[in-house]
C-alpha cells in the first residue's frame, strides 16, 4: 500500500524471492502503471534468473517507467 501512495520512485528488492505467480506480476504491473501516471519510476532490483524470466515473459521490462537493475555478483576469492 505504501508503494501505491509513494510520492517518489519506488524500488522493489527481489533478491530473496525464489518463486512468483501471476498475482505478483499483476500487482507489479498495476503498481508500474500508477507510478508512471504520477511521473515516477518502478525499479525492480536483483531478481533471480527464474523471476527475471517471468518479468520478461509478461513484459514488465518493456514498460515505460520500469527499470530492472542487477547488482554485480560479489567476486569469488581464489583458493590457494
Amino acid at each position: 500500500m505504501r508503494a501505491i501512495t509513494a510520492k517518489a520512485d519506488v524500488a522493489v528488492e527481489l533478491g530473496d524471492l525464489s518463486w512468483a505467480d501471476t498475482s505478483l506480476m499483476l500487482d507489479l504491473l498495476m503498481l508500474a502503471r500508477r507510478m508512471r501516471a504520477r511521473g515516477h519510476t518502478l525499479l525492480l532490483r536483483d531478481a533471480q534468473p527464474q523471476i527475471l524470466a517471468l518479468l520478461e515473459l509478461v513484459g514488465l521490462d518493456r514498460l515505460p517507467g520500469v527499470r530492472l537493475e542487477h547488482s554485480a555478483p560479489a567476486p569469488v576469492a581464489a583458493l590457494a
